[in-house]
Parts: structure tokens; C-alpha cells; sequence
């Protein structure tokens, strides 16, 4: 098996000029996971994935959807002791896709969403900042949504902001129902993320920061 920390680029295309190919692939392998992820950031919202948990796959759906991202994920994790090392792996690996899929210049850098599911109601808020950081302030009613450990939804966000290098503020404002409230956070993730990879018409070719580099 490969070591834990390696990664492979399978296939990347990312336009440093025009922005026009915001696509990436990534196959990671570890002792305890092996996972593949492709990303398409101009895409249509299209899920194509098997990760073993699908309650994870309902909730990458909600990325796609809401963020018009295509994404592809193929996950294999030692579920056997528990879901832990997949959960973390995959946000590791779709992380390290977004980074290599975005090219920085031009893009909008912040987003930001409110979504509400009946009682519940979520805060996301994002910053493609090239800084890893997560805010997490969620406070589940219960700990599992069927089998499925809630607190390994901290551990995927901050796989993701540690590779894909962005800051990632996420609180749950209400909510009596766990279900509901980690469904708003992932709706509202992809809608923040949607906003801020967005290309900015105003701002073409320029890096929006002022240091001139992200």
C-alpha cells in the first residue's frame, strides 16, 4: 500500500490564463482508504458517487446540486472499524481536487449562505484565501442520523479546508432535528462555494487580494 500522505494528480486541467477548464482529478491511497475524486467547478450539478455510507453520498449530493458542481467519487475505507478514515480521506481528497481545480485569479474569493430546512437553519460562510481555517459551531440534538456518527462531519470539513487551503465558517443556528441540521450545512456549503469560485466579469485577471497572490 501506498503511504498515507501521497497523492496522485491522475488528470488536471487548470487554465492559468483564461479560467476556461476548472476540472481536476485526484486518486489517493492509503493503508486505510483508497479514494478518487473528480471535479468539474463549471459543472451542472451532477453526482456520480459510491462512497459505502450513503448518508455521505446524500450529503456530497447537496454540494453538487447547490453548488452546480460536478462531482465524481469512488471510495473504498476500512468501514469494517468504522467510517472514520473514509470520512475524513474523501473531504481530504475533494479538498485537494477544488485546490488544483481553481485557479484564483478572477474569482469572487468570498461566499456566503443562509439555508433553512423546516426548523432548521444554517450559516455557511467561505474564503478561498489560500489559508486553511474552520470555524465549526454545531451542536447536534443527537449523535447519529441512522448508523452514522455525526462528529465525523467535522473531521470531512476539515480534511477539506486543510487541502483545498480556504477558511470555512459553519454554524448551526437552530435545528431539532440532526438530520436537518447537517442537510442545511451541506446546502449551504455548496451555495457558498458556488458564489465565491464564481469569475468575477469586474475583476478578470486580477488576483482578488491585496498582496497579489492567494
Amino acid at each position: 500500500m501506498l503511504p498515507r500522505n501521497l497523492f496522485n494528480v491522475s488528470s488536471m486541467s487548470t487554465n492559468m490564463s483564461d479560467n476556461t477548464q476548472r476540472q481536476a482529478s485526484i486518486e489517493r491511497n492509503t493503508n486505510e482508504t483508497q479514494i478518487s475524486v473528480s471535479v468539474n467547478l463549471d459543472g451542472t450539478g451532477k453526482l456520480n458517487c459510491d462512497t459505502g455510507l450513503p448518508f455521505l453520498d446524500h450529503m456530497l449530493d447537496q454540494i453538487a446540486r447547490h453548488g452546480l458542481i460536478d462531482i465524481d467519487v469512488k471510495a473504498v475505507g476500512d468501514l469494517q472499524i468504522d467510517a472514520h478514515h473514509t470520512v475524513e480521506d474523501i473531504g481530504i481528497t475533494l479538498g485537494q481536487a477544488f485546490f488544483k481545480a481553481l485557479d484564483r485569479t478572477g474569482i469572487r474569493r468570498y461566499g456566503h449562505a443562509y439555508v433553512p430546512l423546516d426548523e432548521a437553519l444554517s450559516r455557511v460562510v467561505v474564503d478561498f484565501s489560500g489559508r486553511p481555517g474552520l470555524e465549526y459551531h454545531v451542536n447536534f440534538v443527537k449523535g447519529t442520523v441512522g448508523n452514522f456518527d455525526v462528529d465525523l462531519f467535522h473531521e470531512f470539513f476539515q480534511g477539506f479546508v486543510n487541502h483545498a487551503l480556504m477558511t470555512l465558517h459553519i454554524d448551526n443556528l437552530r435545528g431539532k432535528n440532526a438530520h436537518h441540521q447537517i442537510e442545511t450545512i451541506f446546502k449551504a456549503f455548496g451555495r457558498a462555494v458556488r458564489m465565491a469560485v464564481e469569475l468575477d466579469p469586474r475583476s478578470a485577471g486580477v488576483v482578488p487580494s491585496t498582496k497579489g497572490s492567494l
